[in-house]
């Protein structure tokens, strides 16, 4: 913005330039008003000086607090035009061919691209992939690994992939060739044949169009859920200045690999080994191991516990819109959390730092992210032919799913995602009022509109908010029956049921939820509670593409009211719809999958 000071000098000048126009007149002027006229001048220099020292400073003040004033528009208004103002900066960054792509790589990461960077772009040019310089989480996740030297990595491989009871898919590369050892997800025995499953057929089929590009290499794939990785705060520093250091002191390379080490061994199995790094605290109070790679200054990772969620890093307004997924999704900044992930059903974590390969992550663990297989094998599909158009679709909020979301014992199941959820969106369970925003000023000039927080019933939602369980499971017995009790369990439905919607929600369960990509698709609009982190976070962007939520659901109410019953709403929900369908099609197919799983394993 241009300085609002006044241009003394410029005004003066102005002044004087204009005398010779006057000049014929001023000869007739008498004495005694040319007294008057020049005391009037002094005197109107003097007080544009003054208040050019005096008001110029509270202007500039004025205009630039401007931009932090409260807005009258509606907030999810405003969470919308901001990030589509974000998101197309982002198109519009892209590298518009090879030699900028370098360069982007050396800015962002301070080093060179790995050999075959040039295989690789010319792989993801010809799948006409949209973001071409947006791989941030790569090197990210890769980075603590740098201060570990090479040997240390791969033996640790070796060790995790040496015992059949740590549950590793291993998948080794040599000369180009793809083996498997171990049993991934989804494996199952026909008589006296093992079918691997579509873990193993996803991954596969991810790699197997450029292996020829790939180094020799070993694997692990987690074949749980849940992530596996843990390092403590104090370790991970020191790996990740190690590694800063060493990535940054690299110098232009040969667009090859290096021979393979002695020590690779065929791949096609490993040495069993009697030692492992992976304890076992499945269904144990496991928040303490789940906070060791917090910083002891963040909320999560104060040693008193005593420290609140940080929730003004993430959110806005009474009600909670999420502004910043990235803070939300830090567990480091909600240690509330500490109900809600203090008994994952499986918890089989190392604390040292071992590459482990597994689709979805809390953000204090260091698992390397991939593109899920189940994703891949499209294990929920989506049919266009049961699509549902939009102004078809039931204004409702729809969800059925099983009480995934940890294991359940000691009367801890309503502090856990799922049941909490459940029990706060249905008036079955819960009668506290909710609250939504009413526009108190103008509703035809929307210069003077004034939203405002006001209490309703829960019973005005009733028939809006469908969110059912179709199963109970993961619990001790005594927590079994008490959700029994608590829940009305309605029969399983087909998923093409919830293309009836027009609201989606989407949560966590035991890790990621596998039907997010099929929401993304259905031309329905997701409204998505997530803390497990996937590797398309840098490809869907939030208030773009879905509508991100927080674990309170506060703010869901006044979402769908206002989706529902707002003209400008209602716009914008189907655009929102539709932007996700369509960008869905372009960054979520398997060839977006494979340009990914390239990059990850060239780095």
């Amino acid at each position: 913005m241009k300085s609002t000071s006044f241009r003394v000098p410029q005004l003066i000048w102005a002044l004087l330039h204009r005398i010779p126009e006057v000049g014929g007149h001023w000869a007739k002027v008498s004495r005694k008003r040319k007294t008057f006229y020049t005391l009037v001048g002094l005197a109107l220099v003097c007080s544009i000086l003054l208040l050019d020292s005096f008001y110029a400073p509270r202007v500039r003040t004025y205009f630039a607090t401007l931009g932090s004033r409260p807005s009258i528009e509606h907030p999810v208004h405003q969470l919308v035009a901001s990030a589509d103002n974000e998101f197309d900066a982002v198109l519009k960054r892209q590298s518009k061919g090879l030699v900028e792509a370098v360069i982007e790589y050396k800015r962002r990461y301070k080093t060179c691209p790995p050999p075959h960077f040039d295989e690789w772009y010319a792989f993801a040019i010809e799948r006409e992939v949209q973001l071409i310089d947006e791989f941030d989480g790569i090197y990210h996740f890769l980075l603590p690994f740098w201060g570990l030297e090479p040997s240390v990595i791969r033996e640790r491989t070796r060790e995790a992939l040496g015992r059949e009871d740590n549950f590793f898919l291993g998948i080794s590369i040599r000369d180009s060739q793809l083996r498997t050892t171990g049993k991934g997800q989804g494996w199952h025995q026909v008589n006296e044949t093992v079918l691997l499953g579509f873990q193993v057929d996803g991954i596969l089929g991810m790699i197997e169009n450029f292996a020829k590009w790939l180094p020799d290499m070993d694997l692990a794939f987690n074949a749980h859920d849940e992530p596996r990785v843990i390092v403590p705060h104090e370790d991970l520093e020191v790996l990740l200045e190690t590694a800063r250091r060493h990535t940054h002191s690299i110098k232009p390379i040969r667009n090859k690999f290096s021979t393979s080490p002695v020590d690779m061994g065929s791949g096609e199995s490993y040495p069993e080994v009697i030692h492992t790094r992976f304890a076992n605290l499945g269904h144990q109070l496991s928040w303490s191991h789940t906070r060791l790679s917090c910083p002891p200054s963040s909320p999560a990772g104060n040693p008193a516990g005593s420290s609140s969620d940080d929730v003004k890093s993430y959110s806005t307004h009474s009600l909670g819109f999420i502004t910043n997924t990235t803070a939300f999704s830090d567990i480091c900044l909600s240690p509330s959390l500490n109900s809600t992930f203090d008994r994952l059903n499986s918890y089989h974590v190392s604390l040292d730092l071992v590459p482990v390969f597994s689709p979805s992550k809390l953000s204090s663990f260091q698992d390397i992210l991939y593109p899920s297989a189940w994703y891949y094998e499209e294990k929920v599909h989506y049919g266009a032919e049961t699509s549902v158009p939009w102004d078809q679709k039931d204004p409702r909020l729809y969800w059925r799913g099983s009480t995934s979301s940890g294991f359940a014992q000691d009367g801890s199941w309503p502090n856990m995602l799922r049941q909490s959820v459940a029990m706060r969106l249905n008036s079955t369970y819960s009668t506290d009022p909710v609250h939504v925003l009413e526009n108190t000023g103008s509703s035809s000039n929307p210069s003077r509109a004034n939203w405002s927080s006001q209490e309703v019933p829960c019973t005005d939602f009733t028939n809006v908010f469908d969110v059912q369980f179709s199963e109970i499971k993961n619990c001790a017995e005594a927590d079994c029956k008490a959700q029994l009790d608590f829940f009305k369990v309605t029969e399983r439905a087909p998923q093409e049921e919830a293309w009836k919607a027009r609201y989606l929600l989407d949560m966590d369960g035991n890790a990621f939820s596998g039907r997010f990509y099929a929401f993304m698709r259905s031309h329905s609009l997701p409204l998505k509670l997530t803390y497990f982190r996937e590797w398309h976070w840098e490809r869907l962007r939030p208030w773009v593409h879905f509508v991100p939520i927080s674990r309170g659901v506060h703010e869901v109410p006044e979402l769908v009211r206002y989706f529902e019953e707002e003209e400008e709403g209602q716009e914008t929900a189907s655009r929102l719809a539709q932007s996700g369908h369509q960008w869905a099609g372009k960054v979520l197919r398997k060839e977006d999958m494979e340009v990914w799983m390239f990059r990850l394993l060239l780095e």
